[in-house]
């Protein structure tokens, strides 16, 4: 079944589109602000993403851009703004289409079809394997060499999921502060100094010379593969 999580503040329309997308046969998450949206894509991850630009907490954008550093996952905005640049902004950060308020349930159904059409199969692999350790991202087991268990907690497996997902791609402090522990945690690069020493104790072979989570000096992290 295909799930949609919509973000929107308005609680009558998350009901008329709770009832409208269930009936259609769509499995459909709410969050009425921008943090407990995210929350919900990281906890669940959603087929398709809905959200407004006017958000209590903060703004619509910066949740699609947060989705975004991580997820390829077609996002639709809703939203009263009308202006162009309102438009630009949204569809620069990541968003997959926009819609303007009020509108016809019809149509945003068939932009929902069609943006699942456009939708490809997960790239990311289930198994992502190193000379050194192994990770079954659906399994969520982590392996070292050997074949012993590595445990983490679930905050370093946030982390490490973030990385593995999007190999050779830099992810910045801000976009793994946000994703892991929410927006106002975004300057606290403490924790991830934290978190990722522990990750780099537990998985590389010399953790004081990261081979595999690398450190981008004062940008963020990013996950080196071993050469095809």
């Amino acid at each position: 079944m295909t799930r949609v999580l919509v973000v929107d503040d308005d609680r009558q329309l998350l009901r008329a589109l709770r009832i409208a997308l269930s009936a259609r046969g769509y499995e459909v998450v709410v969050a009425p602000d921008g943090a407990t949206g995210l929350a919900a894509a990281q906890q669940n991850p959603p087929d398709l993403v809905i959200v407004d630009l006017g958000l209590p907490d903060l703004d619509g954008v910066a949740v699609v851009e947060a989705i975004r550093g991580w997820s390829s996952v077609p996002i639709l905005v809703l939203s009263a703004r009308l202006t162009e640049q309102s438009k630009i902004n949204a569809l620069d950060a990541g968003a997959d289409d926009y819609v303007t308020k009020p509108f016809g349930m019809g149509e945003l159904l068939a932009r929902i079809r069609a943006a699942m059409r456009r939708t490809t199969p997960a790239e990311s692999p289930a198994v992502v394997t190193t000379t050194a350790f192994s990770v079954d991202l659906a399994a969520r087991r982590a392996m070292a060499a050997d074949g012993a268990e590595v445990r983490l907690t679930p905050t370093e497996w946030h982390l490490l999921e973030m990385l593995l997902r999007n190999p050779d791609r830099l992810i910045t402090h801000q976009q793994l502060l946000q994703e892991v522990w929410g927006p106002r945690y975004r300057t606290e690069t403490n924790y991830l100094r934290v978190h990722m020493a522990n990750l780099r104790r537990k998985l590389e072979p010399d953790p004081s010379r990261p081979r595999y989570l690398r450190t981008d000096p004062g940008l963020g992290y990013r996950f080196v593969p071993d050469p095809a």
